[in-house]
């Protein structure tokens, strides 16, 4: 790491090893680079911190730096070290979180030639990625491809997990993992005596160092993709996809399966059976093109079986008062044995969503009445604070969710079903002439999520695209301007980039 390098004059010259580390709020950046830094100074050499906050993304990102110096190249050579890392200069990143990495490789700190990059592939998922209507996550295996190519070596596994199960910190497995690594010139047992000079949380973050030292000495079984999430329902098939199992691949397989599964919880069998028989078609013309990937169907089955289990009251009241919820909101807390936690919910229902759950000729009856209307009006004027964790709280949403065998009569049902059919039938309509464009628009129905205001806006998007379609297809390339439409929708709630883009591509 320190070979000599030459500079203009060809006198040769020691390069100091830079350290780039990149950790979000609470993760113990601050710790990791305190733990360097002893750690050289005690191995006999200079060492310079710098730390710059952020606020980029979710709690705020930070890239400490440190760059170390021989002491001994010191008496012959004055050192000078930046306070900041210089792209394709560095020769080390650590990244506590995946998307870290990411960002690490498009500001240039991470190349090929130079870098080991140490990265924990567990993902916290950003603002854009939360807030977008549909489902706008980065690809983690886009992310590990990248990381692969740009790196010179790379460690990549999730950290964050063997942290949790050791009672530390993710930064000290990374630690763990640097020492296994050889990037830095010390023996691993100067690194655990680095953790106990600490003096604070010294076993659990031993612990944490040791697990995270031998994962990545484990060889093949800790191979950069190894703890990467496989897809959703891979390996298991419901009794009701038996039937068609045969005609599906590895890659529409995990995807129809989840969906089974979902709507099955969601409502019961037959509403399962519906969706597999809405997925004919589709599987029909996959049979013809082939063997080639169906890529159709599993986007028709992605975006069909999340499109079938709509959030309406009924659901919203059967998520709220999940055991599996009570359970989750107690780890959050750290709610010990026996103590009480009170859970407090808060709703705010308009008229539409009472009147669309309710039988359809009632419904519609309320929206003729105007002193019904004016009721509801009333009634829903502000919103109410649920405490699901008391027994009157408790049974009001076990009322609400019990109405599910009511679900397929009210009018919001209908509805779904009205736009559900129409937009299948455009697909399958639209696959024989253009399969990519026939894949665009499957896609673009995943844009229906969510309840209340969020759902009206999400539908309005849904419409300008397909109200858009026609001329699309007349101006030609219509799959790649369709998709660039669908991702200027999740950008904003209020639907202001879609607009910009549409005005864009229309009068372009």
């Amino acid at each position: 790491m320190n070979a000599p390098v030459l500079d203009t004059r060809g006198a040769s010259r020691v390069r100091p090893i830079t350290i780039a580390i990149l950790a979000m709020g609470g993760e113990g950046g601050g710790v990791l680079t305190d733990w360097i830094v002893d750690l050289a100074e005690h191995g006999g050499y200079l060492a310079q911190k710098t730390s710059v906050p952020g606020v980029a993304q979710r709690t705020g990102a930070t890239v400490y730096y440190v760059e170390l110096f021989p002491k001994n190249a010191a008496r012959t050579q004055a050192p000078v070290l930046a306070l900041m890392p210089v792209p394709g200069d560095v020769d080390i990143v650590l990244a506590s979180e995946f998307m870290e990495a990411g960002r690490a490789i498009a500001r240039g700190l991470v190349t090929p030639e130079r870098t080991t990059l140490i990265t924990s592939t567990h993902r916290v998922f950003t603002m854009q990625e939360r807030v977008a209507v549909a489902d706008d996550r980065v690809d983690s295996q886009a992310l590990l491809k990248s990381s692969e190519e740009s790196s010179l070596r790379l460690y990549a596994f999730d950290m964050a997990g063997i942290a949790e199960m050791t009672g530390s910190l993710v930064t000290a497995v990374m630690f763990g993992v640097l020492s296994a690594s050889g990037a830095l010139p010390f023996q691993r047992s100067a690194f655990e005596a680095t953790i106990r000079r600490g003096g604070v949380g010294v076993e659990p973050s031993v612990r944490a160092f040791k697990a995270g030292y031998e994962t990545a000495t484990a060889g093949p079984a800790a191979s950069p993709g190894s703890s990467l999430p496989a897809a959703q329902g891979e390996g298991r098939i419901p009794a009701l996809l038996s039937t068609i199992s045969d005609r599906l691949t590895s890659l529409s397989r995990p995807v129809i399966s989840a969906g089974v599964d979902r709507l099955t919880e969601y409502q019961d069998e037959n509403y399962a059976r519906l969706y597999l028989q809405r997925l004919e078609p589709i599987l029909t013309i996959e049979r013809a093109r082939d063997g080639k990937p169906d890529e159709l169907l599993t986007e028709v089955g992605r975006s069909l079986a999340l499109a079938m289990s709509f959030e309406d009251t009924i659901r919203v009241a059967e998520l709220k008062i999940r055991r599996a919820r009570f359970d989750r909101v107690r780890e959050e807390v750290k709610a010990k044995h026996g103590e009480i936690v009170e859970i407090a919910e808060y709703f705010h229902p308009r008229r539409q969503e009472i009147v669309e759950t309710v039988p359809a000729p009632i419904g519609r009856w309320m929206m003729r009445s105007k002193w019904a209307s004016a009721l509801l009006d009333r009634a829903t004027r502000k919103g109410r604070t649920v405490k699901t964790s008391s027994i009157p709280g408790f049974l009001l949403l076990s009322l609400i969710a019990s109405l599910k065998p009511m679900r397929p009569r009210s009018l919001r049902w209908i509805a779904e079903r009205a736009r559900h059919e129409s937009w299948l039938e455009r697909v399958t309509r639209i696959a024989s002439e253009d399969y990519a464009l026939a894949v665009e628009i499957a896609r673009c129905l995943g844009l229906v999520k969510g309840y209340g205001d969020t759902h009206d806006r999400a539908v309005k998007k849904f419409e300008i695209l397909m109200d858009a379609l026609p001329e699309l297809q007349r101006r030609g390339a219509a799959a790649t301007q369709l998709g660039a439409l669908r991702r200027a929708a999740v950008v904003d709630e209020s639907g202001d980039a879609l607009k910009r883009k549409l005005a864009e591509i229309m009068h372009g």
